[in-house]
């Protein structure tokens, strides 16, 4: 270990410390007077909302009344009863099976595949420094590791960092460097093809892992001969920095822990996170060449590469698994901009894999049952088949009914907010779990617009963040 390894405190608390000192990577000490204000600013605002629904009942009763007379007036009602009755049932449904979930222990050593590591790298600066040594920090037999990290061209001093990590690390890693920038997609195949191992596991080169990550992302594995691909658990590494990334550190946490590991239940999640994951290796050479060669409306892909592969393995028959005790701490963006352009891409990938499995998923692809695959995918199709009505019958109202639509959303964002806090609030912090209600204000009125200019958009290609180098 070097001098200038030691002296990194950061990353020595994310690797060698116990539980509460990695815990406050991602965990929020107190709240700011800033934060309180943001709250009670925010609780006004919806408890206010609530109230004004309460004293405007004649007028959405009258409005109830104009409609329940017309076609369109009830049609609109009967659609809306039947999809918040769909909502209900599948909120139901999934905390049933979040309720029998439990992540797979991990296995002896003995028992523990022999891993291939593979970091793609682009413009990530030191942070793939801190990445490549969190790994080699990992409670996992050495000799069961092989690390491979390639950066993809950057424009940065990434090659360098990733030069540094391998002269303190020697033999456990190695090194590649794209001649030019060709995309993740291009990095990890080149990582599929060197590596020797049993297992991929994927990371991204600006996240950090737990010690104990790697052996409990891969034991699925080892308990479970149908399993294809484990999800790992990601949180929020620089959530402390701005109020995005602590607003979707909550959002995250519901997200995994709670659909996720209900999604596991029946061997089917459906994406495996590009921050970390891991694939038998024999499902990857399945379907490696498919994979990289994918085409959408006659256009080469280079995103969804982490839902393309999972699509590929659930249609091979093989489970995908989470697990919630394999954590890694990923960096998200900081800034609006930045953040919906991620969103878009991860829209864009949503409606090209939401196609794709629904070429397999009505068909006998697996033994067990499919019926709760295919719930999930329906899930899935009604967010983007209503996203342009639900656009436009949100601009009539705003234009007609102003007052009354304000006052019903506010309401309903205090109501169904409290679902995932709640969650987060029994897991983890109570203070931190209100976060889930400013992001559902910022959400609905600020990115509403994601998922229509996605699936206006999907055929377009680019990364679309890829060309901004991050700061560590």
């Amino acid at each position: 270990m070097t001098k200038s390894l030691a002296m990194d405190t950061d990353l020595n608390s994310a690797q060698t410390s116990p539980r509460p000192s990695f815990s406050k990577l991602f965990s929020i000490k107190s709240l700011s007077s800033r934060d309180v204000l943001i709250f009670t600013a925010t609780f006004i605002l919806l408890v206010g909302a609530l109230m004004t629904v309460i004293q405007l009942q004649p007028a959405f009763e009258q409005l109830h009344l104009e409609r329940i007379n017309t076609f369109w007036g009830r049609l609109l009602i009967y659609v809306s009863i039947g999809l918040l009755a769909f909502k209900i049932g599948f909120l139901s449904f999934i905390f049933f099976l979040r309720l029998k979930y439990r992540p797979v222990q991990s296995v002896s050593n003995e028992k523990l595949p022999v891993l291939t590591v593979i970091v793609p790298a682009y413009n990530e600066g030191q942070l793939v420094w801190k990445t490549l040594h969190s790994l080699a920090g990992s409670h996992y037999p050495e000799h069961k590791v092989q690390i491979i990290s390639i950066d993809d061209g950057s424009q940065d001093d990434t090659w360098a960092w990733m030069q540094k990590a391998k002269r303190e690390l020697g033999d456990r890693l190695s090194i590649f460097q794209q001649p030019k920038n060709k995309g993740k997609r291009h990095a990890l195949y080149r990582g599929f093809k060197l590596g020797t191992g049993d297992v991929f596991v994927t990371v991204d080169s600006d996240s950090i892992v737990k010690t104990d990550t790697l052996r409990n992302l891969v034991s699925p594995f080892i308990v479970d001969s149908k399993c294809g691909a484990v999800a790992g658990n990601v949180r929020v590494l620089n959530n402390e920095k701005a109020i995005i990334p602590r607003m979707l550190n909550v959002s995250f946490a519901f997200s995994f822990e709670f659909i996720r590991s209900a999604q596991s239940q029946l061997g089917s999640v459906l994406c495996t996170p590009g921050a970390l994951a891991a694939y038998r290796k024999e499902a990857v050479l399945n379907c490696l060449e498919n994979w990289m060669h994918q085409t959408f409306m006659g256009k080469t892909t280079d995103i969804g590469e982490d839902r393309a592969m999972t699509n590929m393995i659930l249609k091979q028959g093989m489970h995908v698994r989470f697990q919630s005790n394999a954590v890694v701490l990923t960096n998200i963006p900081e800034r609006y901009k930045n953040l919906y352009k991620m969103f878009i891409r991860w829209e864009r990938s949503n409606v090209r894999e939401n196609i794709k499995m629904s070429k397999f998923a009505f068909t006998n692809y697996r033994e067990e049952s499919k019926v709760g695959p295919r719930i999930l995918l329906l899930n899935q199709w009604i967010k983007v088949i209503f996203a342009y009505p639900f656009m436009i019958l949100m601009l009539i109202f705003i234009v007609l009914y102003p007052l009354l639509f304000i006052s019903s959303t506010l309401a309903s964002i205090l109501i169904f907010s409290s679902i995932p806090a709640l969650f987060y609030a029994k897991s983890y912090n109570v203070g931190e779990s209100l976060w889930i209600y400013c992001y559902s204000l910022f959400y609905t009125f600020s990115l509403f617009w994601i998922t229509p200019y996605a699936i206006a958009t999907a055929s377009r290609r680019g990364w679309l963040t890829r060309d901004l180098p991050k700061k560590v």
